[in-house]
């Protein structure tokens, strides 16, 4: 039986200035990702601090990239980075929209 998605490693990464690295994998292959677009929300968002996005660790026992306070990406999901990295980013700014919307609409009850 054929796996249904891509089983991969990340072997080694560098970082490529701002929020993009260069990611490289078992199989071979190099991605260069730009995750800027997706550093919003409560566990991505922090990572727009360069401090914090240069705490990235490449966690060899699980084959990914793992930054000091918890953010990690699928390896799939760095290594396909330009189909799954809009995607990404897109869920994440509806997410963050809702969230907008629900607060507001709490302080408007509040002050009625």
């Amino acid at each position: 039986m054929k796996p249904s998605h891509l089983i991969c490693r990340v072997v080694r990464f560098r970082h490529g200035g701002g929020t993009v690295l260069r990611v490289g994998f078992d199989d071979g292959t190099e991605q260069r990702v730009d995750l800027g677009p997706i550093l919003r929300g409560e566990l991505f968002g922090p990572l727009q601090d360069p401090q914090a996005f240069a705490t990235v660790r490449l966690n060899e026992e699980a084959g990914t990239l793992q930054w000091a306070n918890g953010a990690e990406l699928d390896p799939e999901t760095l290594h396909d980075w330009s189909v799954h990295g809009p995607r990404l980013a897109e869920q994440l700014a509806r997410a963050e929209a809702v969230l907008k919307e629900e607060a507001a609409k709490r302080t408007s009850i509040r002050r009625k």
